[in-house]
C-alpha cells in the first residue's frame, strides 16, 4: 500500500466511526461536511427518510457569483453561511455536525462557525 492508499484508508476509517456515532433525523438532522483540496461541500441531510434537505458548495451558483476562491476558510465560512440560510428556510433550526473524518480545524471549523452564525444550533 503507497502513501497515497494509506492516507486515504485512514480517512475513510475515521469517517465510519465518525457516521456510526452521528445519525441524522426529521428533527436533528445531519450537516455533512465533505472537503478537497480545492472544494468544500455541505449537506444537511435526513438519514431516516434517506434524503438530502439543503445543500450548498464552493460549485454552487450563489458562491460562483462572489468571485471569491474556492480553498480558502472565507470560502468555507460563506459556504456554512448558504448552507445555514438554506436549512432555516427549509425549518432546520438543529443539527447535528458531521466533520467526515476531517480534524475539526480550519476549513472545516470555518465552515462550522459559518452555518453558526447564519442561525443553525449544534
Amino acid at each position: 500500500m503507497n502513501k497515497c492508499q494509506a492516507k486515504k484508508a485512514g480517512l475513510e476509517r475515521r469517517k465510519r466511526r465518525v457516521r456510526g456515532k452521528v445519525n441524522g433525523t426529521a428533527e436533528r438532522p445531519r450537516l455533512c461536511v465533505h472537503r478537497t483540496n480545492a472544494n468544500i461541500y455541505a449537506q444537511v441531510i435526513d438519514d431516516v427518510d434517506g434524503k438530502t434537505i439543503c445543500a450548498a458548495s464552493t460549485l454552487s451558483p450563489e458562491f460562483r457569483a462572489t468571485g471569491k476562491v474556492g480553498s480558502n476558510k472565507e470560502a468555507a465560512e460563506f459556504v456554512g453561511e448558504l448552507v445555514g440560510k438554506k436549512a432555516l428556510e427549509k425549518g432546520v433550526t438543529e443539527v447535528t455536525f458531521d466533520r467526515g473524518g476531517r480534524i475539526y480545524h480550519g476549513r472545516v471549523k470555518a465552515l462550522a462557525d459559518g452555518a453558526r452564525n447564519a442561525g443553525l444550533k449544534f
